[in-house]
This record gives structure tokens, sequence and C-alpha cells, in this order.
């Protein structure tokens, strides 16, 4: 029992003064649990964080956003659909900040590397690291929420769920390929290839080629083999049969997810005749020679 202030506990408040001081020394001497900080419900504290997730996508400030939806998956409880997605644009945005930069600073490098000025050329060097350093340390930031927390705890039979964090995980290492070298790339590119493979499997097995996920798994798989690997067949090849399964099964298309859908299928017909126009160039300069 607590005393507040001046005032003694009610069994205290008769009795005489020495009565009164021995019972409070006990009672101070005597071991107590301590209960503890007073903690915020998790379901109080998780609806405030993706709350402040949703406040930061409006304001555009998806630093705050990412740290908010890290927040949450760190409660270690599964994600709703909404949640996980927030937790998907959130670090998209943060991440592809870093990519434009770096994309914007390597091309600036090479243009000073051909002037010849080494001051110069040590500073645009120094700050594409700088870039490189908050790049990495982002998606390192995304692959072990995925390891520690989600792809951990899906269980066998959310099928979604562990495709959509898997491509999550294939596309964050491919990230790291983008700005790797020599053997740490060649290392990062194998994780990378092993979880959209992982998830292409399960994706083929458990969910209709409609799916936007499925879809979307397709597109990034295929980006991976024409940029990462240089492999434009396999990319076109990926591409086109993700497109063609989609078209034949269009009466399986959800309503709720149609413009998800026909949207992802127009951004892979838009790289199969990119890349097809590519290699159509390719093997004419090469019949040239």
């Amino acid at each position: 029992m607590l005393c507040l202030g001046g005032w003694l506990c009610p069994s205290l408040r008769h009795t005489g003064p020495s009565r009164a001081v021995a019972a409070l020394r006990a009672l101070q001497a005597a071991p107590v649990s301590s209960p503890g900080p007073i903690q915020p419900s998790k379901m109080v504290d998780r609806e405030q964080l993706v709350q402040k997730a949703r406040l930061a996508e409006q304001a555009e400030r998806y630093d705050d956003m990412a740290a908010a939806m890290k927040n949450v998956t760190e409660l270690n409880e599964p994600l709703s659909n909404e949640e996980r997605n927030l937790l998907s644009v959130a670090y998209k945005n943060v991440v592809g900040a870093r990519r434009s930069s770096w994309r914007v600073i390597s091309s600036i490098e090479q243009k000073t590397s051909a002037d010849g000025n080494e001051k110069k050329i040590e500073m645009v060097r120094a700050y594409r690291e700088k870039i490189e350093k908050e790049l990495e340390a982002v998606c390192q930031d995304v692959l072990s929420l995925l390891d520690n927390y989600l792809i951990k705890n899906c269980s066998e039979t959310q099928y979604e769920s562990k495709v959509f964090y898997l491509k999550m995980k294939g596309d964050y290492y491919r990230y790291l390929a983008e700005v790797a070298t020599g053997e740490k790339r060649a290392t990062v590119v194998e994780s990378s290839e092993k979880a959209y493979s992982e998830a292409h499997e399960i994706s083929k097995e458990h969910m209709q080629p409609t799916h936007p996920i499925r879809l979307g798994l397709a597109l990034n798989y295929s980006v991976f083999y024409y940029e990462i690997q240089n492999a434009p067949e396999q990319a076109c090849h990926l591409a086109k049969t993700a497109f063609d399964d989609a078209i034949a099964e269009l009466d399986t298309l959800n309503e709720d997810s149609y413009k998800d859908s026909t949207l992802i299928m127009q951004l892979l017909r838009d790289n199969l005749t990119l890349w097809t126009s590519d290699q159509q160039d390719d093997d004419g300069g090469e019949g040239n020679n």
C-alpha cells in the first residue's frame, strides 16, 4: 500500500506515533516486488505507430514513415496487408532516393574522371561512397527486419505474405548489387537470386497468374536478370511467360486488384518491348561487323 504526500494509510491513522513509526519502518524494510514501468498497451502503441506512418506518408516524410513501421515490425506480430504495404512503401522511397542520388553522382564521377581534375575526382568519389553507405544501411535494415521478424513469422500457409517478403528480400539484395563490386557483389547477387527463386516457386504453386504480388515478383525478377545478371534472354522469357499466363486467365482477375494487376502487366509488356528492341539492335550490330 502506498503513502502519498503528508497523509498516512488508513490502517495507521489511529495508532500512536511510536507504533505508526514502527509500522512504517517495517513496511520500508519489507521486500517489495516492483511491477516495473507501466507500458502502454501493445495494441494502442501499434495503432499509434501505424497512424504516424500514415501521416508521414501524406507529408512525404518517408524516413519517419520507415522508422514508425520498423517499430511496428519489431513488436514481433504479423503485419496486416495495410501495414505490410506501409512498410514496403516507406522503405521503397527511402532507398529510392539514395539509388537515384547514387546514379547521378556516379554519372558525374565518370565525367569528372575524364577531365583529370584530381581534387574534384576525390571529392565526387567521397560523396558517392557516402551515399553508398547510406544505401547499404537502409538495405541491411530492411533485410534484418525480413529475416528476424517477417519471413521468420510466416506460417506454412501464408503464401501471399511469404512471397511478398521474399520478393522484398530479392529486391533489397538487388539494390545492394547495384552499388557493390567484386566478391561482395557476387555474394549479394547470389542472395538476391535465391530469394527471388524461392518466391517464384511458391507463387507458381499457390497463386493465380493474375495475382498482383505474383506479377510484381515476375517484373522485378526479370529486371534482376536483365540489369544485374546481364541475361536478357532469361529476362525476356520470365517476363513473357508471366504476361502470357496472366492474359490466359484474365477471367480469374480479382475485382479488388484489377487496377494493380493490369498496371504490372503493362509494365511487363513495356519491358519486353524495350528489351526485345535492344536485342535486335545488338544482333543487327553483330551482323554488320
